[in-house]
């Protein structure tokens, strides 16, 4: 499998620690779509949007801004990062994201997950109480809408489905699923069983904390039937692509630490970043991809040999990075890591082949 490399945004709104100033929705919003244009012109491999539902994020609606940023981009595949999908219908989920794979010429893909941010479960009735049981269902469902139409269906927590005529269908064959799994190992074993790929939130700690992850997957895939060799691993990780290591280090930590302070899981209980635990958590060992080009090449190519790696997806500007600076960092990833990246692994599989 090819490697691939991405962006993520949610398109925070976070006040700028060094100006005091605070975006407007319409600003951040533009910019998203800026962003996926330079990503595609640089020649990332995908684009992608999480999903929140709170004032101090633009990325409610995630399709929609992948459908403007359809409209800007020619080659890029885009994606949510995640599809909240306990909190969503997933006939609702499954007709927006076929409507933006027409769009955008067989482009789109779902990363569909539980949701770590919880506010869109009472938001949309739902109780945490079916937490698990509400993504284990309604996975089931999105699964069987690509495989069956008219679709017949049956489960506890979302009405029947009899005969059901779900539109429009996908431009190709299908969409990409794949599941969004933040290390928690039951995660991993269920989507190794049903076989699809996984995307592993890997944000601070140490590099290797979710090697144990990883191998349960597997695992748990070969029992089932699957060859694990060709079952893909993402991973989706905070980093930051400056000129120098030091120069990155000193531009994302006051907007990374911003953005982990205020747009954090629970509203006022963010976390207190120092900036000796930031710098700590850019060491080579530890999980940021922060630093100079050459750095971040050698971190991922690291991740590669550890995950197993196909995919990696950099969410280069939470807390509210200025434009400019997010810019920057999206081509050096493009024009400096990703044709590294690419080749090297390619060569380091070749010679694992042979």
């Amino acid at each position: 499998m090819p490697f691939e490399i991405g962006m993520l945004t949610f398109g925070e709104i976070t006040e700028d620690p060094l100006t005091g100033e605070l975006p407007s929705p319409r600003t951040r919003v533009r910019e998203t779509i800026e962003q996926a244009q330079l990503a595609d012109e640089v020649g990332l491999d995908l684009f992608a949007v999480g999903e929140h539902h709170r004032s101090d994020f633009v990325g409610s609606a995630p399709t929609l801004l992948l459908a403007a940023a359809a409209e800007k981009t020619r080659n890029i595949r885009l994606t949510s990062a995640v599809t909240v999908l306990s909190s969503e219908d997933p006939v609702r989920v499954w007709e927006q994201f076929a409507t933006l794979d027409l769009l955008s010429a067989g482009r789109a893909e779902i990363i569909a997950g539980r949701g770590s941010y919880t506010e869109s479960f009472p938001l949309f009735g739902y109780d945490l109480a079916d937490y698990a049981d509400l993504f284990r269902e309604k996975l089931d469902l999105l699964l069987a809408i690509p495989e069956q139409n008219p679709l017949t269906w049956t489960g506890t927590l979302r009405a029947p489905l009899a005969d059901a005529d779900i539109a429009p269908r996908a431009d190709g064959d299908t969409i990409p699923i794949w599941v969004g799994v933040g290390g928690s190992p039951a995660s991993a074993i269920s989507t190794g069983r049903r076989g699809l790929p996984m995307a592993m939130a890997l944000l601070l700690g140490r590099l290797r904390q979710h090697e144990g992850t990883a191998a349960l997957y597997r695992e748990a895939a070969s029992h089932a039937g699957h060859d694990p060799s060709s079952m893909p691993i993402s991973i989706n990780a905070h980093g930051y692509v400056g000129r120098t290591s030091q120069g990155a280090r000193d531009e994302m930590f006051p907007y990374f630490a911003k953005g982990m302070a205020d747009n954090n899981h629970q509203r006022g209980q963010g976390m207190n970043l120092s900036r000796a635990a930031f710098d700590a958590q850019s060491s080579p060992s530890s999980g940021l991809l922060v630093g100079s080009s050459q750095e971040i090449i050698d971190k991922l190519m690291t991740y590669h040999e550890v995950y197993g790696l196909s995919r990696a997806l950099l969410q280069m500007g939470f807390g509210g990075l200025p434009q400019k600076l997010h810019l920057e960092t999206i081509e050096r990833l493009g024009t400096e890591v990703a044709p590294v990246v690419r080749r090297e692994v390619a060569a380091r599989e070749r010679t694992a082949a042979a």
